[in-house]
């Protein structure tokens, strides 16, 4: 008799970070903005799924995963690590070396918190001014039924230029 695999558990399924990561996409489209790289990652910091539309130069990737990295590695959203850390370069510094370079601690990355509490995982997102791509991502994240951590965005998020 043949043992019956057992699968493994995401703590985000496939259908949900697309659904995020599509959300986001036409988001962009509605405001206009500059081509996309978006990335959702579980709570351990693995690639559920990603997107880059044409015109995304060959960083977006990286710096959307460094963005989501960071935000679900400290347990906060990257607006509130970008705060919290802004006079502390050194710290800021050893984060990033601790964490391979994967850590970007500017808006755009934001937790996706489930409604027990609990944080999934998190969407990062590069292309736009950062508040931009905050924006997209605090939005996508409630329109897939979860909770953005932050829940809102900055209240000038429409005003950043790159």
């Amino acid at each position: 008799m043949a043992e019956k695999l057992t699968a493994n558990h995401s703590s985000l399924t496939l259908a949900d970070a697309d659904q995020i990561i599509d959300e986001v996409l036409r988001l962009r489209l509605k405001h206009d903005m500059l081509p996309l790289a978006v990335v959702v990652l579980d709570s351990g910091g693995h690639v559920v799924s990603f997107k880059r539309e044409d015109g995304c130069g060959i960083l977006r990737h990286d710096i959307a995963v460094g963005k989501a990295w960071a935000s679900i590695g400290m347990g906060m959203p990257t607006r509130h690590i970008r705060d919290r850390l802004e006079d502390r370069p050194n710290f800021q510094a050893a984060l990033a070396a601790a964490s391979g370079g994967r850590f970007i601690p500017t808006p755009g990355g934001v937790l996706i918190v489930n409604q027990e509490g609990i944080a999934l995982g998190a969407v990062g997102i590069s292309g736009d001014a950062s508040d931009k791509d905050e924006y997209c991502a605090i939005e996508a994240v409630k329109y897939a039924g979860f909770i953005a951590e932050p829940p809102m965005p900055a209240h000038n998020w429409n005003d950043g230029r790159l």
